[in-house]
């Protein structure tokens, strides 16, 4: 009978032992997905405030992009890309963006600080109608997105869209026929118009 607890007790050791192999390998996957860099941009000004557009490096700083690091470790950037729809490239250059912290992009020529970071354009990036900002990693691969203006907004059916663009209270204020017909008015369907 002895040998039988014997044996009972070193399976459950031997099972134990597994259990925490299995457990040690799991914990460091879990950290490291919890602790993946995570970068997003966080706010744009495309369409610089305080007049027109008129290509002084005044203005095209005035137009920037800010991306945020939302992870307590610092982010290497080196190699990484934020570019427009039309394919303007901006790649950082041996740039690394502290914990929490945020850096702002801007359009123009610049001495770049940990804060801010020049394109050293001479025009505009932004389209101030309909845009998108993207970020990419230095592998190629999609960080995070942007996008902004009424082009956007039709493709992608917001809503914010409609509310400026004739939704369905103006068509009813100015008797438009796309009303009646989207919403099967039986007035429009029997010919009594109002």
């Amino acid at each position: 009978m002895s040998a039988s607890v014997v044996s009972a007790r070193g399976l459950a050791a031997a099972g134990l032992a597994a259990a925490a192999v299995v457990g040690a390998v799991a914990l460091p996957a879990s950290a490291d997905h919890r602790d993946r860099p995570r970068v997003e941009i966080s706010a744009v000004q495309y369409d610089a405030p305080g007049g027109r557009d008129d290509r002084s490096n005044r203005s095209l700083n005035r137009e920037w992009v800010e991306l945020t690091n939302t992870t307590r470790h610092a982010v290497n950037l080196d190699g990484w890309r934020l570019s427009n729809r039309d394919g303007r490239v901006y790649t950082f250059d041996d740039y690394r963006l502290a914990p929490r912290a945020t850096v702002r992009i801007h359009t123009g020529e610049g001495r770049d600080t940990r804060s801010d970071l020049f394109q050293d354009r001479r025009r505009e990036v932004w389209d101030n109608r309909a845009d998108t900002a993207t970020l990419r990693n230095d592998r190629n691969r999609f960080v995070d997105a942007e996008s902004w203006g009424d082009r956007y907004d039709r493709r992608h059916g917001d809503d914010r869209y409609d509310r400026r663009h004739g939704d369905d209270r103006y068509d009813r204020r100015h008797g438009d026929d796309r009303y009646d017909r989207r919403h099967g008015d039986d007035r429009y369907d029997r010919g009594d118009r109002h």
